[in-house]
């Protein structure tokens, strides 16, 4: 599972990055706007959606749950100094899905009797897409913590997130992960496009 994660740009806009991760087979859009006003996070999510619709993908807002539930759109992200997921799941009731961001086990087991769907959990290493970073994991700590919550029993999916470029995919799924979360590395390659299809050829090989 790749999900691409939408970050300003200077050479792209939102609606270009999307249209090509999607052209490139990316089934998954997570639209991430931090710094903007819910009107301007709305006017690209209108725009987003119909061109999920037609790719058959799913659209996950970061943060606004508020929107979510206005636009129907599939899921909702919250980080960990968003709304609580619990009290996001009794505004969206039973339909959007919700993913939650994670840096240790700990985080995740705390999600236990929750309704959540998936875990974002990272960062993998450094990235500069992202403020307020939580500690680097690495690769033995996504091994270290995929085991803990295995052998805990806790099945929930958990997507990799934080900095991974292509050549990181074999590795960091060896760990144990369902998934992986592409922003940087998507939107700054020479073909986005193209970028997407090599990361998906190597997630389905």
């Amino acid at each position: 599972m790749l999900q691409f994660i939408t970050h300003p740009n200077e050479k792209y806009s939102i609606v270009e990055q999307v249209k090509m991760v999607l052209d490139g087979g990316c089934k998954w859009i997570q639209l991430r706007m931090k710094n903007a006003d819910d009107n301007e996070v709305k006017n690209i999510a209108e725009e987003l959606i119909p061109l999920c619709k037609e790719a058959d993908a799913i659209l996950v807002i970061d943060d606004r749950v508020e929107l979510v539930k206005e636009l129907e759109v599939t899921g909702v992200h919250l980080g960990k100094k968003d709304m609580p997921v619990a009290e996001a799941r009794n505004m969206l009731e039973g339909g959007p899905i919700i993913g939650a961001t994670a840096n240790t086990a700990g985080d995740i087991f705390a999600l236990k009797g929750i309704d959540v769907d998936y875990v974002g959990l990272g960062p993998f290493r450094h990235t500069t897409t992202k403020e307020n970073l939580s500690p680097i994991l690495g690769l033995d700590g996504y091994r270290k913590i995929m085991k803990e919550i295995r052998d805990a029993g806790v099945e929930l999916p958990v997507v990799a997130i934080g900095g991974i470029t292509l050549d990181d995919i074999d590795d960091i799924m060896a760990t144990g992960v369902n998934g992986i979360a592409m922003s940087g590395a998507i939107i700054n390659a020479e073909n986005p496009t193209e970028y997407t299809k090599a990361v998906l050829d190597k997630l389905y090989k």
